[in-house]
């Protein structure tokens, strides 16, 4: 598995399996099915409402703590200094952890930023302290970045978005590498692609498959090693264990040069998730239960 180095020295692995959208009812396979294949980073969130199931996955696995690279998200309802450090009690107790490697927060909250703020200082707040190995944010544009670096001090470890063949947000991408922030790219295979235009999907693009057809790889497979190489952090999903082991086996061959920059040009600038300034408490706020 390659790495790669976060800006505070902790070492990420370059993929993980993520859980968006997996029911609970689900989670505890597919984790399994994933730390069994050799995944050794498991990426979840407070609004998945999985968290349970990841903590069960990796408690019964036989690994120990340290072998497992944890990583969840605040939701927008735990914004807040005291709500943030409150919420991150949950998550832990969920996931049956004293300690994550990685807390991130979920959204900026454009309309009430000064919550963003605040939520950020208490992931600051347990860095510190020791309870988190590292901080980061999730779905932030570059003014949301450039207020939040303003306005505190530790910079983040990474920044999740939205990044796939067909949207792939360089502006974004080269502020996170101006300023040490790794880009981690959900959806990285583009299946939020085939909710909005069925009648395109990354999986079926010429290009990719005709990559894929000379080294023998799949499309997943090819566009996941697209964003290895070009120094991305990857949490591609699935609930099949084949899937799941396919999509790890993408460390034994190297794109070229060419073949990267056809991949970058099928950029569209169409995005599949919410639009950032869009989030607010009163349309994606959802309460977050206790343990």
């Amino acid at each position: 598995m390659d790495t790669f180095t976060l800006n505070n020295g902790v070492v990420i692995p370059a993929l993980g399996l993520g859980v968006f959208q997996t029911p609970p009812d689900e989670t505890t396979a597919a984790v399994t099915a994933a730390l069994q294949a050799g995944y050794r980073h498991i990426d979840t969130a407070a609004a998945y409402a999985n968290e349970r199931g990841v903590g069960d996955a990796i408690a019964s696995s036989g690994l120990d703590r340290s072998e497992v690279f944890i990583e969840t998200k605040i939701w927008i309802s735990d914004y807040g200094y005291d709500e943030t450090l409150h919420s991150f009690t949950k998550s832990a107790s969920k996931l049956g952890v004293e300690q994550l490697d990685l807390l991130i927060l979920h959204q900026a909250l454009p309309s009430k930023f000064e919550q963003t703020i605040g939520a950020y200082r208490a992931l600051e707040q347990l860095l510190a302290d020791g309870k988190v190995r590292a901080i980061g944010v999730s779905n932030f544009m570059v003014d949301h970045l450039t207020h939040l670096l303003d306005a505190t001090s530790v910079v983040p470890t990474v920044n999740q978005i939205e990044v796939h063949p067909y949207f792939q947000q360089r502006e974004v991408q080269a502020f996170g590498t101006e300023h040490g922030i790794l880009t981690q790219a959900w959806s990285p295979i583009g299946g939020i692609t085939s909710y909005r235009d069925a009648a395109r999907r990354s999986f079926d693009e010429p290009v990719i498959l005709g990559i894929g057809h000379r080294y023998g790889k799949s499309a997943a497979q090819v566009m996941l090693r697209w964003h290895i190489q070009q120094g991305r952090q990857v949490i591609p999903k699935s609930t099949k264990p084949e899937r799941i082991a396919e999509n790890l086996d993408v460390f034994d061959f190297a794109l070229t040069d060419d073949e990267l920059a056809q991949i970058d040009a099928l950029e569209t600038g169409v995005r599949g998730g919410p639009e950032p300034e869009a989030v607010t408490l009163e349309t994606f706020g959802r309460e977050i239960p206790e343990a």
